[in-house]
């Protein structure tokens, strides 16, 4: 086989790697269900019809065909890969409805695929992260102030850059928009969406242009977007453009409450950007967007909102809340940083070696008594010299080595990095709490590698 050549936006990571996606993904999990988030899982694959009906998304796609399919067989035919979490959930709890508890709590941890293209932050097949709160016919204002809560909690404690959730209300936001007399609010939102990528006066030629908007109009909402505020303050710098509406007015609320819950509970968490849209259509209430302060470049890291007729069928409507971490889309800048490393890329805490091939079976006896205590036990692969198979757990970072007793002799047990050496029984000995499993460790690097 010739050398293979990587696929960009697929990222494979190295083993040290891998072992801190896992502990951050056992991290994750742990913090969810504190919260009383219960695990789902679903399958990778949803009709086309119903995911090309939530936004901006039809050029990204993957679909799905096999390539000798029977011309007879379109059993596959409108069948595509998700994009996201949130719509195989939609359709998750309308098919289970019947047997789910509502409200119902769910955490979903799975791959996702979106045909972007690759970029720092932005992958092909990327793991999401996501919780949301369902109910049925209502669902409580609370959960939209809970849910940066159990985010603050997920990101803390893992040598992460601090973050800060940039939020709004689609009911502000629209509220506002029709307030000065716009009529293409879904259009208007898409466009304030991507000022960050376009920039200001780009959004209001783009406004003018495909809106329908004014220039007054279309200063109007760019002097609204540009409102930002840590506390209650926000309302009172919307109220003061002049504005008045119904929806404003109730979005304001929710968006205050929001505001002022992080602020007692996690401070400096969460602000009020009302430049945050989200571009999909399915969002309905409060909207949120996380930056990796001092690293924005990357984009939003997690995302989310509030949706009252996504999971919708005739008379039953299932609103819901959510929030979207981007498992792969952090690490990878984690990374590429080096903030992080594992303190060993194997699970093994030890290696016993082989005092010659006759005596394996030895050695084995004494792997399955640590393996029987949940000690990470290997057997060496070879019978070689006692060096080279210390030299062979060193490369590895298994941190001790056990050298079977002969002749009636004591076992004995060496930690590598000391070279202390001990007698040790395999029905007893332990080693140090901090030695069991590898540990994820903060680095220290003095200057930010270039992307």
């Amino acid at each position: 086989m010739s050398r293979p050549t990587p696929l960009s936006g697929f990222p494979e990571w190295l083993p040290a790697e891998r072992i801190v996606e896992q502990r951050f993904l056992d991290h994750l999990r742990h913090t969810f269900e504190l919260w009383g988030y219960t695990p789902i899982q679903t399958r990778a694959v949803e009709p086309l019809e119903q995911l090309l009906r939530k936004g901006e998304i039809d050029k990204e796609v993957y679909v799905l065909r096999r390539l000798q399919a029977d011309a007879a067989d379109d059993s596959d035919a409108g069948l595509a890969l998700h994009y996201d979490l949130t719509v195989p959930f939609a359709r998750y709890v309308l098919e289970h409805a019947g047997r789910l508890n509502f409200p119902f709590k769910r955490y979903q941890i799975q791959p996702a695929w979106r045909g972007e293209r690759p970029q720092e932050g932005r992958f092909r097949e990327f793991v999401q992260a996501d919780i949301d709160v369902v109910g049925a016919g209502t669902l409580p204002f609370h959960y939209e102030a809970e849910l940066p809560l159990v985010v603050a909690e997920a990101l803390r404690g893992f040598h992460l850059p601090p973050v800060v959730m940039q939020v709004n209300n689609r009911k502000v936001s629209q509220g506002f928009f029709r307030a000065v007399g716009l009529e293409d609010l879904a259009g208007v939102l898409r466009v304030v969406d991507k000022l960050d990528k376009i920039g200001p006066a780009r959004v209001h030629e783009v406004l003018v242009a495909e809106t329908g908007a004014s220039d007054a109009q279309a200063t109007a909402v760019l002097r609204f977007a540009s409102i930002r505020a840590e506390d209650a303050s926000v309302a009172d710098q919307v109220l003061a453009l002049g504005a008045s509406d119904p929806m404003l007015d109730d979005g304001l609320e929710e968006l205050v409450r929001v505001v002022e819950t992080a602020r007692v509970h996690a401070p400096g968490l969460v602000v009020a950007d009302l430049r945050i849209a989200r571009g999909l259509d399915y969002y309905t209430g409060t909207v949120y967007e996380t930056l990796a302060v001092g690293h924005e470049s990357i984009g939003s890291i997690c995302s989310g909102g509030r949706y009252d007729t996504l999971a919708t069928s005739g008379s039953d409507t299932y609103p819901g809340v959510g929030l979207s971490i981007g498992v792969t889309r952090l690490l990878s800048f984690v990374f590429s940083r080096k903030l992080v490393t594992a303190s060993r890329s194997v699970p093994t805490a030890v290696l016993v070696a082989v005092v010659d091939e006759a005596s394996r079976a030895t050695s084995d006896a004494v792997a399955r008594a640590l393996r029987a205590r949940g000690i990470p036990t290997e057997v060496a692969p070879r019978a070689e010299k006692f060096g080279k198979q210390i030299r062979h757990a060193d490369r590895r970072g298994i941190p001790f080595v056990w050298f079977p007793g002969a002749d009636g002799a004591e076992d004995e047990v060496k930690d590598i990095r000391s070279g202390e050496q001990q007698p040790a029984d395999a029905g007893s000995w332990e080693p140090p709490t901090e030695d069991l499993h590898p540990l994820v460790l903060a680095t220290t690097i003095d200057e930010e590698p270039t992307p």
